[in-house]
């Protein structure tokens, strides 16, 4: 494995050995922003890194929707540091079994595209930002 141990980590909850990559994308679906951080760091901590440099680089966003592993006190953070509306698209309540969630499926059908290339999905790259870079 050319993948150096600073750069990857253990998920127990999704079983990833590796990276994760965090992807932000647009109404349609397109990729707006992805960072690669080590597996072991969990979605919310990541966020603040993904959504201050969102930030930085297309102000005119002013509204995230995301799945319930952003929630908690990175709402408030949000709105209070960065001037982001966060959304949390949650599961309906009583349903059992897998369900289309609104908004979500898009960020879930991008994922799919970038993991379609052989290159994405292993990790390859030694560096996490060849991996943005590449994806």
């Amino acid at each position: 494995m050319t993948v150096g141990r600073k750069s990857r980590g253990y998920d127990a909850a999704k079983k990833i050995n590796g990276r994760k990559r965090h992807i932000t994308v647009d109404t349609l679906g397109l990729p707006v922003m992805i960072t690669v951080t080590p597996a072991d760091i969990q979605d919310r901590d990541a966020a603040r890194d993904v959504f201050w440099r969102l930030r930085l680089t297309q102000p005119q966003i002013t509204q995230i929707w995301a799945d319930r592993g952003y929630a908690s006190d990175l709402v408030d953070w949000a709105r209070e540091r960065l001037w982001l509306s966060l959304r949390i698209v949650s599961r309906p309540k009583g349903v059992k079994g897998f369900v289309v969630l609104p908004r979500r499926w898009k960020v879930e059908r991008t994922i799919g595209w970038c993991m379609n290339a052989r290159r994405n999905a292993r990790d390859y790259e030694r560096l996490p930002q060849h991996s943005e870079a590449h994806a």
